[in-house]
């Protein structure tokens, strides 16, 4: 190419002066109308910088004519299009979207059963039915039974606590005799307070522990007189923060005391017996885990029944060592029927009579005095009383 622009292929930019005669040297020539051979005037167009024109885009070439003698001129137009925005930068990293879920109030759609011991109505109705005479010692020696009847209502709920704070690991005579002494000499928080230890441990003497519970009750009746005006707490976390009253007290202190029902009040027979039953989903060390295993599936209308049904029914008839599973009406539905207590079996025999004459045999039975001297002469005597019958005939 020969064009003075371009030299080497490289285009060459012009300064602001050159432009601007280029640009008034191009509007005479359109004013003259000068005619060269038969090529149309080409209208000069100022170039842009590098830069600009590298950037621009043509895409046609457009037909214009000018003045009374129409000639054409190639007027090139840039091709307009809306480009998008700049990309960001390579590294700026991509943010990554959080996915949030909401938490919804309502109850999802599918419900699980609750578990359930495969025949617990059944036995739950055989209780019943051996428990119908109620005549075990808890119907007329418990905690129901313990305080007095025209007592003031502070009193005897005070009573019912006691009773229940002396009834543990002590059998329901031993606690309603303990009681009846109390009763006696007046089982108030007054005169609780106003009795010495000495005193008040040979009224509750002999139930089990009875120099750490004289503590108790002193402790446990200056905090009611202090705290709670005299009255036993009206709630569970209230009664659990009484020294020596535990979960099991406190739930039947509230039933019986109070006439709510809180929780089921479990102890050693409530305990053994719904691990005998398979009441329990698995099988439980304690009374609490027992209590909290219970509840989650017992329904709460038999909370209050459960407990001295299942307690006079360990004193009973499903004894801590030798149930009478004969005589009990779930031996057939029971899992642990007539196999917590297995008959002892006696030690089989030998099948032939040791020899008497054997010396290493453990078990001689010598009838005649002729078998005892064989038998002497035979056995090999040890080197001691070798020793000891040499020196004796030494000396004679």
């Amino acid at each position: 190419m020969t064009s003075p622009y371009f030299v080497h292929s490289s285009i060459l930019t012009r300064s602001v002066n050159q432009r601007t005669q280029l640009s008034a040297f191009g509007s005479k020539l359109k004013n003259e109308h000068i005619n060269i051979g038969t090529c149309p005037p080409v209208g000069l167009k100022e170039e842009k910088e590098e830069t600009t024109i590298c950037e621009c885009n043509y895409s046609f070439i457009k037909w214009s004519y000018d003045g009374p003698t129409p000639h054409p001129h190639i007027v090139a137009q840039p091709k307009t299009e809306t480009h998008p925005p700049p990309l960001a930068s390579s590294s700026r990293r991509r943010r990554q979207l959080k996915v949030e879920y909401e938490e919804s109030d309502e109850e999802p759609l599918l419900k699980t059963e609750r578990w359930e011991p495969p025949d617990w109505r059944i036995q739950l109705a055989h209780i019943r039915e051996m428990r119908s005479n109620r005549d075990a010692p808890v119907d007329k020696m418990g905690a129901e039974k313990c305080y007095e009847a025209g007592a003031p209502a502070p009193v005897r709920r005070f009573q019912v606590l006691v009773s229940l704070m002396l009834s543990s690991q002590t059998k329901d005579q031993v606690t309603a005799a303990a009681m009846h002494r109390l009763r006696a000499r007046g089982c108030t928080v007054e005169n609780i307070l106003n009795t010495d230890e000495e005193t008040l441990g040979k009224l509750i003497y002999p139930v089990g522990f009875w120099r750490t519970k004289v503590k108790y009750l002193k402790k446990t009746s200056l905090m009611l007189q202090q705290e709670f005006d005299g009255d036993i707490p009206d709630n569970v976390e209230g009664l659990v923060r009484l020294p020596g009253v535990g979960p099991k007290m406190a739930h039947l202190a509230m039933d019986i005391a109070w006439d709510q029902v809180s929780g089921i009040g479990v102890d050693t027979h409530v305990h053994r017996i719904s691990n005998r039953l398979g009441w329990l989903k698995k099988s439980t060390k304690t009374p609490e885990g027992t209590r909290k295993a219970l509840e989650d599936w017992l329904p709460r209308e038999l909370w209050s029944e459960i407990n001295w049904l299942l307690v006079g029914f360990g004193q009973q008839m499903c004894l801590p060592v030798n149930p009478l599973c004969s005589k009990c009406l779930n031996q057939h539905c029971c899992p642990s029927a007539h196999k917590t207590s297995p008959a002892k079996r006696t030690k089989a025999g030998p099948t032939h009579s040791p020899n008497p004459l054997s010396p290493t045999s453990s078990r001689m039975k010598i009838e005649t005095e002729h078998e005892k001297e064989v038998v002497r002469k035979l056995t090999p005597l040890s080197s001691s009383t070798q020793l000891r019958r040499q020196r004796r005939r030494n000396v004679l």
